[in-house]
């Protein structure tokens, strides 16, 4: 199966995602704007009442991502893994891919579990390469693997899907095993995967130009026709500096400098989403192509977890319970 016939196949786990954060913004959105209006009509503080809302809208989203969102990510993922290494998907791609995460991973604990392992063994391994670049050249050495680990933690999210992806294809030994060959994969063959930052830093800075622009063009525009509730806002927030004597910016006390800053976190939210939800699944396709047909071609062995036991605490550990 082709790339782009993989991504097509496994985007109904998007969409559900989609339709997920649609309503997760439509539900901040409302908590949001009915605690300015509730507090702003009793108190007149409807900037605190904003704020509860806010808070209010995160608590309640972050438990419905954390219950139920995580399942389509990783049946998308096991998907994904299925179609790279046997070449075919069933016809029913949505109940097949939540029943293999039901199965490999029976909670929603031991889910999280593997996902925090995996992320703290990358880390890791990216602080390494800090360390070495220091080692060999000084502070300019240390500059280098500055640069170069930060580039390995913007594709931590990527190589711990990838990894999530090698504990489903490895359905035959346990979790914490095909974790630890997971990190390793990478470990072995990391110049050839890092060769997917291109396409990754590429394909997702075009998205936040294009995409994160032209929605921050349109909130903008949008929210200057509520002039009066930004002046408000603003005059709020003078008010509040001067009560609590912080000598709060003039930027932040502009009304149209916060319609524009409403707009651009709105801009950003909707590219996030639609980022997520198309570009980033297309990306991911042909990166644990690149990072299966790797770790299939030389499955690791006990020696090779032993090399990366003295650059991985958090890897060390996992392969001592393991024996």
């Amino acid at each position: 199966m082709s790339n782009t016939e993989i991504y097509k196949k496994t985007l109904t786990f998007s969409l559900r995602r989609l339709l997920m954060s649609f309503l997760s913004l439509m539900l901040f959105l409302v908590l949001c704007t009915g605690g300015y209006a509730i507090l702003e009509k009793t108190s007149d503080k409807g900037l605190i009442g904003l704020g509860i809302g806010a808070v209010i809208a995160i608590i309640i989203i972050a438990i419905i991502s954390h219950f139920v969102g995580y399942s389509f990510h990783a049946a998308q993922i096991a998907m994904m893994t299925k179609a790279v290494t046997e070449n075919e998907l069933p016809d029913d791609v949505y109940h097949e891919g939540m029943r293999i995460v039901k199965e490999r991973f029976t909670t929603v604990a031991a889910y999280y579990l593997a996902t925090s392992i995996i992320k703290g063994i990358f880390r890791q391994v990216g602080n390494l390469i800090t360390s070495a670049g220091k080692a060999i050249g000084g502070d300019a050495g240390e500059t280098i693997g500055g640069i170069i680990s930060t580039a390995v933690q913007v594709l931590i999210g990527f190589l711990c899907d990838c990894c999530l992806g090698w504990v489903f294809f490895r359905q035959d030994q346990s979790s914490g095993r095909s974790t630890c060959e997971g990190a390793v994969i990478f470990f072995k063959n990391g110049k050839a995967l890092l060769r997917n930052m291109g396409r990754i830093f590429g394909m997702g800075i075009l998205s936040l130009l294009v995409i994160g622009g032209a929605f921050t063009g349109i909130f903008y525009m949008i929210a200057t026709r509520f002039g009066t509730t930004f002046e408000k806002l603003a005059a709020e927030i003078t008010e509040a500096g001067i009560r609590n004597e912080i000598d709060i910016p003039a930027f932040f006390r502009n009304s149209e400098n916060l319609a524009l800053i409403a707009g651009a976190i709105a801009g950003f939210v909707l590219w996030n989403i639609i980022h997520s939800t198309f570009v980033r699944p297309f990306i991911l396709t042909g990166v644990i192509r690149n990072y299966m047909e790797a770790g299939m071609k030389n499955i690791p062995t006990d020696s090779d977890f032993g090399a990366l036991d003295s650059k991985s605490p958090k890897f060390a550990k996992l392969h001592r319970e393991l024996a």
